[in-house]
């Protein structure tokens, strides 16, 4: 990363390896963004680490002109003022970068923002562009469901338009599978069960270009892991990447989209040697994603990223070709940690470069079916996707995690997140 360049605002709504990563190397050129309607989600811990940085609040309630007014006068005080903008989180995507196009920062506008999260837009924009998708459809309520099942069969994928982690996405076999679900909550879209293999793909964009793709492999699907199976995302630098121009396929959606910057992930399917679009997010990608590719390349990954949100052109000089993933470690109800497993015996397991928990013995924790429930991850790496697999099971027969019913959660501990500690998703 380069040292030199503008300072920069970055949205700070839950704890991750990147915002540490950007904590400890810009602290002289970072201002954090924090709303104060999520303070629950931000742990003591990751407040004491980020104490050292100038922190605006967003205030709930208020309306967002007046706070972004109240930032300008408050920005204006700093002894570096930022020019660039950062927003890492998914859910606050709209908010933040309307807040950034009020106080003058870089942004997307409203239409790039309803391309990047509202998954029927984006799905018709990925059509416009000439790839191809699953058969889609917003509905309102179960007969329109079944509407769509009579034309295109089951199973199929029911999900809110604006959801990611697999939060509230369902694969459906049959009507039955609509019960309990309120279809008149929110903004729901089925689309067609796709089969062949589903892969993911990051990249960072400079300038409107495509700097490279970094593929990764899933074990397990995300619907499938929401319901149990393991969790984890592979980077594969090794000559086992899809038969796929992915770095042309991204550059069509970026320009298309008219992206000028920023770190980009998709899902899509090869089925039957066909490319199918899946999603695309214009922000990190979840989980540890983005420290496999830098596992898995060797070069310094949150680096290139923080370069390309501060307006700088990274140097992307890989040292390695090997696959690398991450494991997400199982959190497997709600309650107080009576035991788990040591960050040093995961250590020991073959292949594992890293291991992180999250939660501790006495600590009251809260499980919830999206994709990145956890209880900590490890970084496994190989010379293959198989040999990195294999090493991930034996993770998963080493780690042990017991946890005692409790009657109560502190109301400061969010879904997944234990006492004293925070979410790295």
């Amino acid at each position: 990363m380069s040292s030199d360049g503008p300072a920069l605002l970055m949205v700070d709504d839950r704890p991750s390896s990147f915002t540490r990563y950007a904590a400890h190397t810009l602290p002289d050129d970072l201002v954090l963004l924090r709303f104060a309607e999520f303070r629950q989600d931000l742990s003591e811990d990751h407040l004491h680490r980020t104490a050292h940085l100038p922190a605006f609040w967003v205030r709930e309630g208020v309306p967002l002109a007046e706070e972004a007014a109240r930032y300008q006068a408050w920005a204006a005080g700093l002894p570096v003022r930022p020019t660039r903008f950062c927003n890492p989180s998914e859910p606050r995507q709209a908010v933040a970068q309307r807040f950034a196009a009020l106080v003058g920062l870089p942004h997307l506008t409203e239409r790039q923002v309803a391309w990047v999260r509202d998954k029927t837009e984006m799905k018709y924009r990925f059509r416009e562009l000439g790839l191809k998708t699953a058969e889609f459809t917003r509905v309102r309520g179960a007969q329109e469901v079944e509407w769509f099942a009579e034309e295109h069969g089951w199973p199929l994928v029911l999900k809110p338009v604006d959801s990611f982690a697999c939060v509230d996405t369902y694969r459906l076999t049959g009507p039955a599978d609509l019960a309990g679900i309120d279809l008149g909550a929110r903004d729901w879209m089925v689309e067609q069960f796709l089969g062949g293999t589903e892969w993911e793909v990051c990249t960072v964009i400079h300038r409107g270009e495509v700097l490279d793709a970094w593929p990764s492999a899933m074990p397990c699907r995300p619907l499938d892991i929401v319901d149990g199976a393991m969790n984890a995302n592979i980077s594969v630098g090794t000559d086992e990447a899809p038969p796929v121009d992915l770095r042309a396929m991204l550059q069509r959606i970026v320009t298309g989209m008219d992206i000028d910057h920023g770190y980009a992930h998709m899902e899509f399917f090869l089925v039957d040697g066909e490319v199918y679009a899946g999603e695309i997010g214009v922000r990190l990608a979840g989980c540890e994603i983005p420290a496999n590719h830098g596992h898995a390349y060797g070069f310094d990954v949150f680096g290139a990223t923080l370069d390309v949100y501060r307006g700088l052109r990274p140097d992307l000089h890989y040292r390695e070709r090997r696959c690398a993933g991450d494991l997400l470690l199982p959190l497997p109800g709600s309650g107080t940690v009576h035991r788990i497993t040591p960050e040093e015996e995961l250590l020991r397991v073959p292949g594992v470069v890293d291991a992180v928990l999250k939660v501790g013995v006495g600590d009251s924790v809260s499980a919830r079916r999206a994709s990145h429930n956890a209880s900590g991850y490890v970084h496994v790496v190989g010379a293959s996707i198989g040999e990195v697999e294999t090493r991930m099971r034996e993770v998963l027969d080493t780690f042990t995690i017991e946890l005692a019913p409790v009657t109560s959660v502190s109301p400061a501990t969010g879904p997944g997140q234990a006492t004293g500690r925070g979410p790295d998703r």
